[in-house]
């Protein structure tokens, strides 16, 4: 019996006491399953009593008892207990607690999926990291936390668009250009330019393509390596993220909106709306009506657009796509954002619901207990490409991902590379290659488990505390899913699948799966192996969801 059908159990066992005049209320479209803190007080609960109490005229505990006498008669469960101030505790019988271990290997891959979503349309936009020089590891961070979010939003039934906007205008571009420039002529690197050895590669990829670039005219010459800097730049990004197994379905070019007018466009809209002011000859957004800290510049007084002009425009493109969420992820430094993007949806009579910001902290590398400093390439700052030697992609990608966005982090590469069970990663991944192995020593013993038929599964023989908890663990599996995306915080599945891995350990090492010696496997092995393929399974969906491999052999 799994969380679902419980709650139906529990509607049931309310309907029939309406019916039979032992409460008046109305019975709720959603039931909440919770799992207990602490196993001692069952395998779920359910507050519903306390939910209903008042419109029931009758203490929670009186609700309770009216529940808990019905759902004792269910089916499946073993017992009920009353708690606290009206909790109910429900206790599964083994057969009906075993028998999600069938489901769980019936359904697969598509064990934790749900409709939390279904219907949203979703612009997830992260990374967005501007082409004037290579990823470091903050960008890291958005690119693995971005990309699991996407998927355990898609997991939750979400038509997700993964976007990359790509900043191919304004004046960090045109610093970028002039630094190129400088490097191809042997000059130094300008005032306000980038250095690092990537820019010197650059300029000379482009002087061998284009031998006479460096002795064009200053504006020809900037606009050359302007256009191809940022286009080998970009290129570099992309295969740096699809190493790291990050892809995009959108790469958005902001040079787009001035180039169509939509910048102008969407300025025009909120003049007329009365939402741009004109104040010291520029024009201003009165984003402090919707709860930012100051009226932001939108058209400068030069004439030129502000960066919010842009990010006003490409809010309205996203909602012209059809999105009915706009999700952006965001720097340490963008906390100004969360403000000024709600108010310009408000300000185009849109609910500013439609846009969420979730703003991600500081990534800080250690090693032998210092920091690191080893980005040459870059200037010194560290680079997804040293982090990904550092440590791989597996582990480079759940560490970013374990903790929540909204706190610093101080990654020990000595802790995330070593082969022990204190590597979260390697914890994880183990115990998922130790059932694979599991698997293969049963298929070579020659014992037929019935997974491939769906035969000769008997639930109620997982009986042990160990199998019990380890069953509780996987029925836990499609809720940390879903609460992930709803709360946006992937974080959760890292921490759950550690959860499950302990939960593995502790009853492999109390409990024997195969046979010894002349021994036959015999009804309760069976049971253990489909228990053991169940968790192999969900060790594996939650890796996936994580963009981590569930490796079958270490």
């Amino acid at each position: 019996m799994n969380p679902a059908q419980l709650a139906d159990a529990v509607r049931a066992a309310l309907s029939a006491a309406v019916t039979d005049g032992d409460l008046a209320v109305a019975i709720p479209d959603e039931i909440t399953i919770d799992r207990p803190r602490s196993r001692d007080h069952g395998d779920y609960a359910t507050p519903v009593a306390l939910q209903l109490a008042k419109r029931a005229g009758l203490p929670p505990r009186a609700v309770a008892e009216k529940l808990a006498a019905r759902l004792s008669a269910t089916p499946g469960i073993a017992s009920v207990d009353i708690a606290g101030p009206g909790f109910v505790n429900i206790r599964l019988d083994a057969a009906a607690a075993g028998a999600l271990v069938g489901d769980i290997v019936a359904a697969g891959a598509r064990y934790g999926t749900g409709d939390a979503l279904a219907g949203r349309k979703i612009n997830l936009e992260f990374v967005s990291a501007n082409p004037t020089g290579p990823l470091l590891v903050s960008h890291a961070r958005w690119a693995a936390v971005g990309d699991a979010l996407g998927r355990v939003m898609a997991a939750s039934g979400g038509a997700v668009t993964r976007e990359y906007y790509f900043n191919d205008a304004g004046a960090q571009i045109d610093r970028f250009a002039r630094s190129l420039l400088a490097a191809a002529r042997g000059q130094q690197t300008p005032e306000d330019g980038y250095s690092g050895s990537y820019i010197t590669e650059i300029a000379e990829r482009i002087v061998a393509g284009h031998p006479t670039a460096a002795a064009l005219p200053d504006p020809e010459a900037t606009d050359l390596f302007r256009r191809e800097g940022v286009e080998l730049m970009f290129a570099e990004i992309k295969a740096s993220l699809h190493h790291f197994r990050t892809d995009f379905d959108v790469y958005f070019h902001e040079d787009s909106l001035h180039a169509s007018g939509a910048v102008n466009a969407a300025v025009e809209r909120l003049k007329g709306s009365g939402h741009l002011y004109a104040k010291d000859g520029a024009w201003w957004l009165r984003s402090t009506d919707y709860g930012d800290d100051k009226d932001r510049v939108v058209i400068k007084s030069d004439g030129h657009p502000a960066y919010v002009a842009a990010d006003l425009a490409y809010f309205l493109d996203k909602r012209s796509r059809g999105f009915d969420l706009a999700i952006y992820m965001l720097g340490a430094d963008h906390h100004g954002y969360i403000a000024r993007l709600k108010a310009a949806a408000a300000a185009f009579g849109d609910d500013p619901a439609t846009v969420e910001v979730l703003i991600g902290q500081m990534v800080n590398l250690i090693k032998d207990g210092q920091p690191v400093r080893m980005g040459k390439r870059s200037g010194n700052l560290v680079t997804l490409e040293d982090l990904v030697d550092a440590l791989g992609v597996d582990a480079a990608r759940y560490a970013l991902i374990r903790y929540s966005v909204d706190t610093n982090i101080d990654l020990d590469l000595d802790l995330w590379a070593r082969q022990s069970n204190d590597n979260p990663v390697f914890y994880v991944q183990y115990a998922h290659a130790r059932l694979a192995s599991l698997d293969r020593h049963a298929a070579e013993l020659g014992i037929d488990t019935g997974i491939d038929t769906g035969d000769g599964y008997h639930p109620e023989l997982l009986d042990t505390p160990q199998e019990s908890e380890l069953i509780a663990l996987l029925a836990g599996y499609p809720g940390v899913v879903a609460t992930a995306g709803e709360l946006r915080e992937p974080h959760r599945i890292a921490r759950y699948l550690e959860d499950l891995a302990a939960g593995y350990h502790k009853f492999y090492d109390a409990v024997r799966v195969l046979p010894l010696g002349d021994e036959e496997a015999g009804p309760a092995t069976i049971a253990r192996l489909w228990l053991c393929r169940a968790t192999r399974q969900v060790l594996a969906n939650g890796l996936g969801l994580l963009g981590v491999t569930a490796p079958e052999r270490m």
